[in-house]
């Protein structure tokens, strides 16, 4: 059955946020370098780090011009900086009905992961954008930011497990309505569990229209891989509410094993043509440890 509506402390309680805090710091701490928070874009101007030089051309700005080079030298070279930019991020969190059964129900990791991830981004500048799905996609902020706004956060992702019940999942929808806004590119996470029942290849259709750069976080537990029922079942979409009689025999249960296999290495496969990455993230662990790696240095986060 479903889980009654979810309050803030059970989503977000104190030590919950305490290592959130901890994440958000060790996450800044290492985000020098080209990284999510913090990065250096690939725009040269008058910005805050020296990158090169290049010759003086007719129309350059006088002002970048380096005279003790001219000096020494006799030529008029330039100085280049490379300018910090911050990077937009938005979060496409599930609270598709689908996501609320179960116990836990996945809902509260994919909401716990989604608001470390806004909290990483608004401490280290970048501002945040916040775009549930079920049967379409909701807006409740295109732009957040600084760090105090991580509470503010908090309290619209707790919101959403009273505005979301009894919805399905169309994510194929929610990422063509976010590809018709103008939003410049950034980084795009989507925690879900992807059980969309128009498959892989229809959101990969969708995210042909989007230009942002794509985490994905696959919100799993053992028995999706590993289902633990046997013999004569009769199992029921939550959404739909279609239901299947169905005989598990050891060679039903291997070929359901064979299929979600290809399932999760097409989400993977997905998330690299468009040079991004895919992380599984199991709902009965600990997520901040599992999210950690992200912002180590030399992850392909951003």
């Amino acid at each position: 059955m479903p889980q009654a509506t979810l309050s803030f402390g059970e989503l977000f309680d104190a030590d919950f946020l305490s290592a959130l805090q901890r994440l958000s710091l060790r996450a800044k701490r290492v985000a020098g370098g080209g990284r999510h928070a913090e990065r250096l874009s690939r725009d040269r101007g008058g910005g805050v780090e020296f990158k090169d030089y290049r010759p003086y051309t007719p129309g350059d700005d006088l002002r970048a011009v380096d005279w003790n080079i001219y000096r020494r030298l006799g030529k008029l070279s330039l100085r280049l900086f490379e300018e910090q930019q911050d990077l937009p991020l938005y979060l496409l969190p599930d609270v598709s009905e689908s996501l609320f059964l179960e116990s836990p129900p996945r809902v509260i990791a994919g909401l716990r992961a989604t608001l470390a991830l806004a909290a990483v981004g608004l401490e280290g500048h970048d501002s945040v954008g916040l775009f549930p799905f079920a049967r379409e996609l909701q807006v409740v902020f295109k732009s957040l930011s600084g760090r105090a706004s991580v509470l503010t956060a908090a309290q619209r992702l707790s919101a959403l497990t009273e505005s979301s019940r009894g919805q399905r999942t169309d994510l194929v929808a929610a990422i063509r309505q976010l590809s018709r806004m103008k939003l410049r590119p950034g980084l795009l996470v989507i925690a879900s569990d992807f059980f969309d029942p128009q498959g892989v290849d229809a959101i990969e259709q969708a995210l042909r229209a989007v230009r942002h750069r794509l985490l994905l976080i696959q919100l799993t537990r053992a028995s999706d891989a590993q289902p633990e029922l046997r013999g004569d079942v009769r199992l029921r979409d939550c959404e739909s509410g279609e239901a299947v009689n169905l005989t598990l025999t050891p060679d039903v249960l291997e070929r359901y094993r064979a299929v979600h296999r290809a399932f999760t290495d097409s989400l993977g496969a997905l998330a690299r043509r468009r040079g991004g990455r895919l992380l599984q993230l199991d709902v009965e662990r600990d997520l901040l440890e599992q999210l950690a790696p992200l912002f180590e240095i030399g992850a392909a986060l951003a």
